[in-house]
């Protein structure tokens, strides 16, 4: 082969050897960042993925104002610093039915995915036993993400009211302002009307507690039936502090530090059956002001709630804002709440129907 001959190949065939070297490494430099991509892809948290950039909301069964739409949204408002992707988070209010309005739409309507939560009434499994079928509303499928304060209701009048206790009230009749439903704002009055002795002239259908505070304020009631004690605290703190305004019965299993002289309305029962159905009601204290959500969020997602609302209530720096806004955070489990939901729908069917005739009337 003379030199020219073998210049000739080399021109010709070294372009070729060049591109499939290059090629090769175009290709293994496309390969390599397909599998670093696909590592990060891998890498991302699917929590934070799904809630970034998401705006939530949080129904609130009553009107504004009263101790369910103050925890909702303070919830509102801190619990978007905790869930991965910090997402905007509003609240709605939806007030009827003692809160079964916005308990039914969270469980037919609302997406279930873990971007709509509720603030609805302490009582919802006991109003859902005696009036619901399972089988179109079942209460254990609604998930608490936990709770921020187990609650004491209380029956208060104000300051200069014409009685002082609850055996006032069974000696002369009494204006009491009701919610409606199987909220305690109706429940607990119907019930020591029926069970206690109490001569109340029940006026209902106010949309909260807040309502009910302002009706007594303008005198079209005495007696607000059943508001929360934080709500007194921070509204007319001395009615709690300085005994002011005449609380005459609390809705708890057992008398609350704060209120030690006024009575549980168990202990106001004239009957073993009285007693019964106003220990049924007194239950659901232990629910409180808890956030719920929708039946069907993934596991993983309720999971991923559930642990941020527990870094939320036991971190310092939101304890201490708390405090500073005199709103009292004593917290529980998701998981304890849907307990209390099951134990409350074991609750027998006699105390049940006892309960549930209170309605009727």
């Amino acid at each position: 082969m003379s030199f020219t001959s073998w210049v000739g190949t080399r021109s010709t065939t070294h372009p070729s050897a060049f591109h499939r070297i290059r090629n090769v490494c175009l290709a293994a430099g496309a390969l390599g960042a397909a599998l670093l991509g696909a590592t990060r892809s891998a890498a991302a948290d699917p929590i934070e993925e799904f809630y970034k950039g998401k705006t939530l909301r949080v129904i609130v069964g009553y009107a504004v104002g009263g101790g369910y739409d103050i925890y909702g949204r303070v919830f509102a408002e801190f619990f978007r610093k905790y869930i991965p992707g910090n997402p905007t988070i509003i609240v709605q209010n939806m007030p009827g039915g003692g809160s079964f309005v916005a308990a039914k739409y969270l469980y037919g309507a609302a997406p279930r995915d873990g971007t709509v939560f509720g603030s609805i009434s302490q009582t919802l499994a006991l109003d859902a036993a005696m009036n619901e079928d399972p089988k179109t509303f079942d209460v254990t499928r609604l998930n608490y993400l936990g709770r921020l304060l187990d609650n004491v209701d209380v029956g208060s009048g104000r300051p200069g009211s014409k009685f002082s206790s609850f055996d006032d009230a069974r000696k002369q009749e009494i204006v009491v302002g009701a919610t409606g439903g199987a909220s305690p704002g109706f429940l607990v009055p119907a019930a020591l009307q029926k069970y206690a002795g109490a001569k109340f002239k029940i006026v209902s259908g106010y949309g909260g507690s807040a309502d009910v505070y302002l009706a007594a304020e303008r005198g079209e009631v005495e007696l607000i039936g059943s508001v929360g004690l934080t709500f007194i605290m921070q509204r007319s703190p001395t009615w709690i502090t300085e005994k002011a305004a005449p609380i005459i019965y609390q809705t708890s299993l057992k008398r609350h530090p704060l209120i030690p002289q006024v009575p549980t309305i168990a202990e106001l029962g004239l009957s073993p059956e009285g007693t019964s159905v106003l220990r049924a009601i007194a239950a659901s204290s232990e629910i409180g002001r808890s956030i719920i959500t929708t039946p069907g969020v993934p596991p993983e997602r309720l999971a991923a709630l559930r642990a941020a609302f527990q870094k939320m209530v036991n971190d310092p720096a939101f304890l201490d804002a708390m405090k500073k806004r005199d709103v009292p955070i004593f917290g529980a489990t998701g998981e304890e709440m849907d307990e209390v939901t099951r134990e409350v729908m074991k609750t027998p069917q006699s105390t049940l129907d006892a309960t549930k005739a209170l309605l009727k009337k």
